[in-house]
């Protein structure tokens, strides 16, 4: 049996935390939520006292990640978890209020697995966060290589 998938959520606007963790419930997901509302106190977490992200090595992990935090850019976010050799296989939904295209193209290309734009439509999003919920319920997250 793996180890339940802990969702980090990184988002700084205490409203849209609210609806997504609700959603995220209202879905029938009752993993951990460990929010975060600066890109810093994530990173620190992700990438523990030495930064290495050895800490996080073998944890069952999916990032929930806004783009637009007040301290730094979830791009950059992104790019640290994608080049980390311990954390690079965990997922990336990208949600955030960025709907251009390159912005898009960007992420996809960094490795975000999912791309949400807000305002979503919330029953869509619920959907989307259900179909993870048994994405992981059937299927482990691949540990990162050595």
């Amino acid at each position: 049996m793996s180890d339940p998938v802990t969702i980090i959520m990184i988002e700084d606007d205490e409203g849209h935390a609210r609806l997504i963790e609700r959603n995220i419930r209202r879905s029938g997901v009752n993993n951990e939520i460990i929010p975060f509302t600066n890109g810093t106190e994530a990173v620190n977490y992700l990438f523990g006292k030495d930064g290495s992200a050895v800490e996080r090595k073998g944890q069952a992990l999916l990032i929930l990640l806004d783009l637009n935090l007040p301290d730094m850019t979830g791009i950059d976010i992104l790019k640290r978890v994608k080049e980390n050799k311990y954390i690079k296989s965990t997922p990336v939904v990208v949600l955030t209020t960025t709907d251009d295209s390159q912005e898009i193209k960007r992420c996809y290309e960094l490795g975000c697995n999912v791309y949400i734009t807000k305002p979503v439509n919330y029953e869509s999003f619920a959907n989307a966060i259900r179909q993870l919920g048994l994405f992981f319920s059937v299927i482990q997250v691949p540990p990162a290589s050595v």
